[in-house]
């Protein structure tokens, strides 16, 4: 990945937002944390995040709220839940609203820097493919206007 992706971890419990921090800065990640959903809607309001690690029960919200909510500030963000409450429900509505991921606590590192890889990844190749979209439509649409002004100028002679 040519920059470095930037990571907002969302947690209500200090310790869990320090370790994931320093495990994924170590990695050379960005991290950006919040201990609530008002403030994670705040940071992702003025901030752009690659990633966000959103715990499932909040002081202010449920974390499958928070995906809604975060789904309006940015849309493209990858967003994993994180949970110590594992249950079938939370799973499905989680990936209902839109989560790309699920893991629970205690979480193993090396599994959720896998996910968090894997899915940096994925998002790279479509922004790459967006961009040649973009490239080729616009190539496209030079070739159409240029013809139509030769094709126009030639009527006109």
């Amino acid at each position: 990945m040519p920059e470095r992706a930037r990571i907002l971890i969302i947690d209500d419990d200090e310790d869990i937002r320090k370790t994931m921090s320093v495990l994924l800065e170590g990695e050379g990640y960005i991290v950006d944390t919040a201990e609530n959903g008002k403030q994670a809607i705040e940071k992702s309001q003025r901030n752009f995040y690659n990633l966000a690690l959103i715990d499932i029960r909040l002081p202010d919200m449920y974390g499958t709220q928070l995906l809604t909510e975060m789904k309006n500030t940015t849309p493209k963000m990858i967003k994993i839940m994180v949970t110590g409450y594992a249950a079938l429900d939370n799973a499905m509505e989680s990936m209902n609203r839109g989560a790309d991921g699920y893991v629970t606590k205690p979480v193993d590192p090396e599994k959720l820097l896998t996910m968090i890889n894997d899915r940096l990844k994925e998002q790279e190749e479509m922004r790459e493919y967006g961009e040649e979209k973009i490239a080729d439509h616009i190539r496209t649409r030079f070739r159409e206007v240029k013809s139509t002004k030769e094709a126009r100028d030639a009527s006109q002679k």
